[in-house]
């Protein structure tokens, strides 16, 4: 029995990571897509059709390039930077409920790599590790615009992370757990008792606070300073080429679909859709139904995050930063505030 777990959860793992990978390589076709619809372009068509395999192409030409390494540099932390990057952003993913159970000879098989009690804080702990990467690759490449990069992405990652983080609280004290798949479980359908399940009904200041938090941990625009073009060429990726650099812009997409699967897991429900139980099906096409739903919401949100990047323009760092510290956090403990209170008032 040990033994079929372990290989249920080496598969479900397997599947999760190449998914993750797969959809991490297309949003790079969906974002120039999406780009060139509001832009009244065409954007790319001439790898097969409608361009499908120009995110292919692209991946051979990041891996056949010339590898180039500044004789100045620290090699070995200019190597491990990108790889902590890609590392931590692919961890993350290994709480997420891809959807609830199957049956299969018998056996309930959990659409999750583990169920962690500590979900939420796993993936803090994960993310905030992300930052290390950043400031190596940055630091190690001894060039200055490389190095002013990595500290606007760190400063303003630590800075966001605390309202993110507050956010959170909130909704940890609504639902008392820290389990992402309890979290999801409580919000079963979408309609019960004459309420509405979804914590986005019940939380709507801390998820619009954690969106925002997300483009600037993802570093999306309209907080994408750390690698803005204008005045710090390229940011902390400036030396990096060929495939050091795709997993540098991987991570950032890796975290994005990551960020996309969290938020909808946390707030819309995750797995679960309206009238689920009036369907009259088996578990097991409630589960695959469930599992397109939850891919559905993580689409729509990458399709947001693409959509407000060609749509805002880039702040300035201050202003980035003063947002972040003199009205994200401030909002986020008036939220705080105000579910504790509702949390009192509800009790007996």
């Amino acid at each position: 029995m040990d033994l079929l777990f372990l290989l249920d959860k080496s598969v479900i793992a397997f599947v999760a990571f190449a998914i993750t990978l797969l959809i991490a390589t297309y949003s790079t076709y969906a974002e120039r897509k999406i780009a060139a619809f509001l832009q009244d372009r065409v954007g790319p068509d001439r790898a097969g059709p409608f361009g499908i395999f120009q995110p292919l192409a692209d991946a051979g030409k990041f891996f056949f390039k010339e590898e180039i390494i500044p004789n100045t540099s620290d090699k070995f932390l200019f190597i491990i930077g990108p790889g902590i990057a890609m590392l931590t952003a692919l961890m993350t993913s290994v709480v997420i409920p891809w959807g609830d159970t199957l049956e299969i000879a018998g056996r309930q098989v959990s659409l999750q790599v583990s169920d962690l009690n500590i979900g939420v804080l796993y993936v803090f702990g994960v993310v905030s590790l992300g930052v290390y990467g950043i400031m190596i690759g940055g630091w190690a490449s001894n060039n200055k615009f490389s190095l002013l990069g990595a500290i606007r992405a760190s400063s303003q990652m630590i800075s966001y992370e605390l309202s993110m983080g507050l956010a959170l609280i909130a909704l940890i004290m609504m639902t008392g757990t820290l389990s992402v798949k309890e979290i999801v479980d409580q919000q079963h359908g979408f309609w019960h008792n004459g309420w509405f399940t979804w914590n986005f009904f019940s939380q709507p200041l801390g998820f619009i606070l954690f969106i925002v938090c997300a483009f600037a941990e993802c570093n999306r625009t309209p907080f994408d300073l750390a690698e803005c073009e204008a005045e710090l060429v390229g940011g902390y990726h400036t030396e990096y080429s060929s495939m050091k650099l795709g997993f540098f812009m991987f991570a950032e997409y890796i975290n994005m679909f990551i960020s996309s699967a969290f938020m909808a897991s946390l707030y819309f429900g995750g797995y679960n859709f309206p009238f689920m139980d009036d369907l009259g099906l088996s578990q097991n096409w409630i589960t695959i139904i469930g599992t397109i739903v939850f891919f559905m919401k993580i689409f729509a949100f990458i399709f947001f995050f693409m959509w407000i990047r060609w749509t805002l323009p880039r702040f300035r760092y201050d202003q980035l930063m003063r947002l972040g510290w003199q009205y994200m956090i401030p909002l986020a403990l008036i939220n705080i505030f105000i579910t504790g209170t509702v949390i009192l008032l509800r009790q007996p």
